[in-house]
Parts: structure tokens; sequence; C-alpha cells
């Protein structure tokens, strides 16, 4: 049978959107338009018109829950990192925090909210509870000193004086990480940047914004797009992170793929050493080949050599015409084809293409109560993204791209967005897997990199350990409720969560480091951008080589030879 023919049949079941669909969007139900092939398929974009006037969003906007406002057990029930991990000591070189440091600190920053004080007054353990436990309430530490400085000289006078008098320092942004490289261990004086929150400038012809470190990231997007531009980076937690810890973290997110990761998109930094020296080097210029490129060192080290006090970064040009589609597709084998085809026929237009199994989405629907996009059940599903200036090309190629992964029956059935709100319901059920992972009382999250024909083998063979060894099931006696994996098909980026009803050693027993060495057996990363943090310290290992560990130890003695910079984290 002919291409063509074959096509016509596959086409009439991806509608602009289903009846299911239209409800969970909350929109009028339209009747069904069918999908023919060539030049007679209608169109299938999502078009921001002048009344709705539309950000090139590789997010969804409803599914931005702040960490510290989701649903979690209380503080009291998360045990002291300290306790999960006994063979952690802490560093007796450094202080403890006296009512004199304290006397500095204010004298420094003055009586309001820029100090928060548990030493020398009296203060309950829920006051710090955002500073010392980590989004995934895994990690709890036991600092009784906030700080919140307002310049980069508050952040440099700060560090001098902690430098001389070893005290130890943990930066903080907006604690969502989740490898517990955020978070205080002992009693560390945590240096929150919230209240470094300027935009300094922004040149719209060149691209380049500058600001602090302390501007949450969907404020950077939404200041950017008032001039046409979009940062070039999109979380899940855009609502509550800091694009200077995005920065330390080395963040890559829902936009890589399309415009690449942090080291190619920053143009310089303004850091704060640990003697409190100030590397200004937050230069606006693409070419700048004078001597050693030393903010590249920044770029996801955690905050363990400085802190990032001010970034500039190169912010694309929002392009005009998005669309979104939400595909079902019945093997991995599939998905792969779908990725390949996506790459030829999209190309320059493709901005993601994101990997959800069933298991991820069945937990999203579990978690959240929305109703999923499609009305049969499949065992992968994916969702791309295009954006582009022209809106008939992108179109054409959007409908030619359709017409030949239907008709080839690479993708069994799917959905496309027609307007803002079904754009955010898709993305939607991308974004909310993170949250729904730990909906049921934890998660052991994974970040993996892996060669992509590989990729999903981890996830099958997880479920099958966790199965065999009896740590898995459907009632409340199984630790373990599910292992899902999803994640950027772009970069082989692979999440891999096992969603826990609550946190128990012997699932962590179960899995560390055996992931970490199926990963290396297979020369991938054992942190694909979420960094290492105090999870993955000590495996480090699997993804470098002992010179290059040295290396880094020789960086992090060089910078901050007294080791008070995020202690016993990362290296």
């Amino acid at each position: 049978m002919p291409v063509i023919h074959r096509a016509i049949p596959a086409l009439r079941r991806l509608r602009l959107s289903n009846t299911a669909f239209q409800q969970q969007s909350r929109l009028q139900p339209r009747p069904a338009q069918v999908l023919r092939p060539a030049s007679q398929i209608v169109q299938l974009r999502h078009q921001h018109n002048n009344t709705e006037k539309a950000e090139a969003s590789t997010s969804a906007g409803g599914a931005d829950h702040s960490p510290q406002e989701q649903p979690d057990r209380p503080q009291s029930k998360i045990k002291y990192t300290s306790e999960s991990y006994p063979n952690l000591k802490r560093d007796s070189r450094f202080k403890e925090v006296t009512a004199d440091d304290v006397k500095f600190f204010r004298g420094l920053l003055g009586e309001g909210s820029a100090v928060l004080d548990g030493v020398t007054q009296k203060t309950g353990e829920e006051d710090f509870e955002a500073y010392n436990a980590d989004w995934m309430r895994k990690y709890r530490g036991q600092c009784r000193l906030v700080l919140k400085p307002e310049t980069t000289e508050h952040v440099s006078k700060i560090l001098k004086y902690c430098n001389d008098n070893l005290l130890a320092v943990t930066p903080q942004g907006g604690n969502t990480g989740l490898v517990g490289g955020s978070v205080p261990v002992f009693d560390e004086i945590v240096l929150s940047l919230s209240k470094l929150n300027t935009v300094r400038s922004f040149d719209d012809v060149s691209g380049v914004l500058v600001a602090d470190a302390g501007v949450i990231l969907q404020q950077a997007d939404d200041y950017v797009a008032q001039h046409n531009h979009i940062f070039p980076l999109d979380l899940g937690a855009k609502g509550t992170c800091q694009i200077g810890a995005n920065v330390a973290t080395n963040a890559g997110g829902l936009r890589l793929l399309r415009y690449g990761s942090m080291h190619g998109n920053i143009l310089g930094l303004e850091v704060v050493l640990p003697d409190g020296t100030v590397m200004d080097d937050l230069g606006t210029l693409r070419k700048n080949n004078t001597g050693y490129d030393l903010k590249q060192l920044f770029i996801g080290a955690e905050g363990t050599i400085g802190v990032i006090t001010a970034i500039s970064i190169l912010c694309p040009q929002r392009s005009p015409a998005v669309n979104v589609a939400y595909f079902g597709l019945e093997s991995y084998e599939k998905v792969q084809e779908a990725f390949k085809e996506a790459k030829k026929q999209l190309s320059e237009i493709l901005s993601a293409f994101e990997l959800m199994d069933h298991q991820s989405q069945d937990l999203y629907r579990q978690a959240s109560g929305a109703k999923l996009p499609l009305e049969n059940d499949y065992p992968f599903y994916c969702l791309i993204e295009t954006s582009g200036s022209n809106t008939d090309h992108d179109s054409e190629k959007l409908n030619n791209f359709l017409e030949h992964v239907m008709g080839e029956e690479i993708v069994q059935d799917g959905v496309v967005a027609q307007d803002e709100t079904q754009l955010q319901s898709l993305w939607a059920c991308r974004e909310g897997i993170s949250e729904a992972g730990q909906h049921f009382g934890g998660v052991y999250k994974y970040d993996l990199s892996i060669p992509l024909g590989q990729l999903y083998d981890l996830v099958i063979e997880t479920r099958e350990r966790f199965q065999k060894n009896g740590l898995m099931g459907d009632s409340d006696d199984f630790p373990v409720k599910e292992v899902i994996g999803y994640g950027h098909m772009g970069d082989s980026n692979l999440h891999l969560n096992v969603a826990t009803r609550r946190y128990d050693k012997e699932v962590e027993k179960a899995i560390e480091p055996w992931v970490y060495e199926w990963v290396s057996k297979r020369n991938g990363s054992i942190s694909a951008e979420h960094g290492l943090g105090l999870a993955k310290k000590e495996f480090i290992g699997y993804s470098r080589s002992e010179t290059m560990i040295a290396l880094m130890k020789g960086v992090k003695g060089l910078y901050d030879p007294n080791g008070i910079m995020n202690p016993y984290k990362y290296i």
C-alpha cells in the first residue's frame, strides 16, 4: 500500500485535541478535525495571535510548583544528614558561631530580616526549615544562622570574615537542588542570595542580560520576554530557583537541545572568592580570547570555590510561532525512530524532545488527579516542541513530520496543542513528573547520561531488580512503589526515579553503587545536570579518572585552602 494511503487512517486519530484533552484544559469542545495528507493537512500549530501574545515557553506554567509550597512531611520527621550518614564527621577546623560573630554580621547587614539568628535568640526549628531541609525532604542540616546580603560588597565582607575565623559557609539559592548540595550538613552558616535580585541591564540588540545571582529564573525569563527574547534555560522549578545557583550547578533543563549549556551561554561572571576577593569578570563580549577562561571553573562548581553574585548571559530571540505535540508509542525503539525523524524533518525548529514512560505518566496522573491527553495507554510517550519565526514554514515542516511518523506507524496516537492553555497542559504532563515521584513518601533520583541506544535498559533492569529483591510491591508493606524513567532525548539524559512510600536504607543499598557501576560500564555519566552535592560525592570515580579528581582537588585547594565553602560535598 502506498505511504500516502497508509497515512490516512493514522492521521485521523491525530486531532487538534481530543475531547478528554479539551475538558482537562477547560476549553469548550470543538468539532474534531480530520487530518489529511500532504498539502491538505489542516493547520497543526500553536499560533499566538495579537490578542494572546505568547511566550515561546518550553514549560508548563501550571506545573510550576515552588518546592517550599508542595505538601511534604514535617521537618521533625526528617533525619539529620549527620544521622543518615554517620561516617560523615564535622570538620574540627571549623569554629562554632558565637555571639560575637552574630554581632559582626548584624553590624554589616543591619537588624532587619537580613539576619536570621538562632544563636543568640530563641527560635524554633521551623524558622530554619526552608534553609536546613532540601526539596526532597531527604537532607537536613543544623544551621542556626542565615545571612541575606544585598550587595556584592556584603558578600565579600562576609566571606572574608568567615575565612579569617574558619566559619564554614553554605551558599544557597532557591534550594531546589536534588543532590543535597544546597543545604548545610552540620552547623554551617547559610548564605542566602535571595536579596541580590536586581536586573542590572539588558541589551536588546545583542541579547545580553546582566543580572544579580538571586533573580528568580521565571522573573528573568519574563523580563527578557518583554524585549522579545528568551532565557536559554528552563526548569520545572523556575518559579523558585535562582539564576546564580542555576549557573553554579550548570543546570541543563528543557531548552538545552535548542540553546546549549550554561558553558556556552554565560559570557561573564562576578564571583566572590572565599577570602573576600571579588573576581569581576562580568563581560558582555561573545569573543574575548585573552588568557584563561576562569569563569568556566565556577560553572558547575556548586559554590565550593566561590559565590557567584552576578551573571552575564546571552539570551536568544524569542520565537513567535510555537508548536507542542504529545505522542503515544509502542516501544523504545519507536521512540528512537521518532527522534531521528524529528531531527531530520524538523531540524532547526526543533526545540525540545522529551521522553516519558507509561509508569511516569500514570504516577503523574495518580498524584495530580489530572486526566492524561490520550484516551488509550501506551508504553511510551514523547513531547516535542518546535519554535521558529515563520508560521507557514514551521507548519509545513510539522505537517510533513506528522504525516510520516503516523503513516509509518512510528507514532500510534497524539494530540497537538491548539492554544496556550493546551500547550501548558501538555507540558504539565512532563514537568509534573518530578514532583509526582515523591508524592507518595519519597523518591531516589538518578540523573544520568547514557548512550541513547541503551538509555531505557537501565529503567527495565532497575525495575526487575526491585521486583526480585522483594522491595517493590502494591501494598504499603513494600517501600518501593514504582520505578519510572523520563528525560531529554536530545542530550541522552535519563531521569531514573525510584518512587517510594518512605526513605529506606535497604532501597538505597540495593541501587547504590549498582546504578553507577551500570552507567560506568557503558561510558555514561553519573550526573548529567543535577550535580554531585553530597549524594554523589563518593561516586565521582565512576565518571572521572584519578587524574581528573586530583586536578579538581587541586583547584579546590588553590581557591579555598581553608575548605570553608560548601564543605563535605562535591569532591
